[in-house]
């Protein structure tokens, strides 16, 4: 019974077992978020020194948005027409001189303040046209039946190195200085080309276009005809913008006269995901993803509502990593059926409009609970938005009911991509 139970909960490792460019690519990844950290804690603390000017900082934000909404969408057409192996390649080296770059500046006798924002947009630029390759090579390395274990098994990496990463960082910055940040980040940058190095190639399916604008336009109009990914795209924009409320954490924990609670508030959604993650392996064994992206984004909505309602902090703290949970669940269905019905031909492109969905949403959210908060309180603008989420989720259901009728054993372009996997695979 007790082995049964830990088999149940325990992460399923079978893509890490399967397939050696996963288990390459995982390794990569970790060593890159851990470095990446580096750099993403020591550039805002190093405009604030320079500055002194929390609007200097929160600029970032503006000159990072748009390079990451034009390289997304055409780094999923270049994804699709080129070797994929060659886009992660080139664009981690790529990244590699981007933290040369604020190594470099960070040792002048006075750094200069333009080549930050410069590197911020060009670091967005690249992670762009990076991720759509990253995603759809994932889709075509793991066999079909193991996508949900290997989304968990990613969710549990970038966790890992989300709560870790950040606290090295800090220890990093603090005590040894930003040069020594943007060292170690080139460092990992280095290391995580030599582990790209050994991946397999992936080159483009045959009868491919060049990236175009057209190319473009006809993933957008797939993604349309496709009342199943549609419905994932909306469930996520509308959970993001409705109840995405990292932004007024500060003024929460003033509220409740419990400033030391800050950090906390920004780990618990995380530490939420993690817990999930790491008793993920029952989700191997459903079919319904779409019940995972619904009701993961419900769960998610209810449980910010309920942080803007207690007052009690363990209370909010416990219902924001609920709230991380949620959101982690309904992120493991998105990325199942992603990678379970997306034409092969066409994957780069729909990862181009995955990065919009999960990029664009979030920013519009801390847009919309700032000035909710502004508006009708702190706690009005969690509790306000966290009901919003829930009612447009269920409006989305209502008019998008494929998607909670998935069923990866029926569904007709599930059904279509695992042919074409099986068939790629050969005897």
């Amino acid at each position: 019974m007790g082995s049964r139970l830990r088999r149940a909960l325990l992460p399923d490792l079978s893509p890490w077992r399967s397939s050696p460019d996963f288990r390459l690519l995982w390794v990569q990844g970790l060593v890159t978020y851990f470095s990446s950290f580096m750099a993403m804690v020591a550039l805002p603390l190093q405009i604030k020194e320079l500055t002194g000017s929390p609007f200097a900082v929160g600029a970032m934000g503006a000159v990072e948005l748009v390079p990451l909404v034009v390289f997304g969408l055409y780094g999923g057409a270049l994804a699709d027409a080129v070797d994929r192996r060659k886009v992660l390649l080139l664009s981690e080296a790529g990244l590699g001189v981007m933290a040369g770059v604020l190594l470099v500046n960070a040792m002048l006798p006075e750094p200069l303040l333009w080549p930050l924002y410069l590197v911020a947009a060009g670091v967005s630029g690249l992670a762009g046209l990076q991720r759509p390759a990253l995603d759809s090579l994932l889709a075509r390395i793991v066999p079909h039946d193991q996508q949900t274990a290997a989304a968990a098994l990613n969710a549990l990496r970038w966790q890992l190195g989300a709560i870790a990463g950040p606290a090295l960082a800090g220890l990093v910055v603090a005590y040894a200085g930003h040069a020594t940040a943007y060292a170690t980040t080139v460092a990992g940058f280095v290391v995580s080309v030599l582990l790209c190095s050994r991946l397999a190639p992936a080159p483009p399916t045959q009868g491919v276009d060049k990236p175009s604008l057209r190319g473009i336009a006809e993933g957008a109009r797939y993604a349309w005809s496709r009342p199943v990914l549609l419905g994932t795209y909306a469930v996520d924009l509308a959970a993001m913008f409705f109840a995405f409320p990292n932004t007024i954490f500060p003024f929460l924990a003033d509220e409740l006269d419990a400033q030391w609670s800050l950090g906390l508030m920004y780990a618990a959604g995380t530490a939420g995901s993690l817990l999930l993650s790491l008793t993920s392996g029952w989700t191997s064994r459903v079919r319904r993803h779409g019940l995972f992206v619904v009701f993961g984004a419900a769960v998610w909505g209810l449980a910010i509502a309920a942080a803007g309602w207690f007052t009690d902090i363990w209370l909010v703290l416990l219902c924001l990593a609920v709230a991380g949970a949620g959101d982690m669940l309904s992120g493991l269905g998105r990325a199942t059926i992603w990678n379970q019905t997306i034409p092969e031909s066409l994957r780069g492109r729909l990862a181009g409009i995955e990065v919009l969905s999960y990029s664009v949403g979030p920013q519009l959210g801390q847009v919309r609970a700032g000035a909710a908060a502004g508006w009708t309180g702190t706690r009005a603008a969690f509790w306000s938005g966290g009901l919003a989420c829930v009612a447009s989720v269920g409006l989305l259901t209502a008019v998008l009911p494929k998607l909670v009728t998935y069923d990866a054993e029926t569904d007709e372009d599930a059904l279509r991509r695992r042919a074409q996997k099986e068939a790629a695979a050969g005897p």
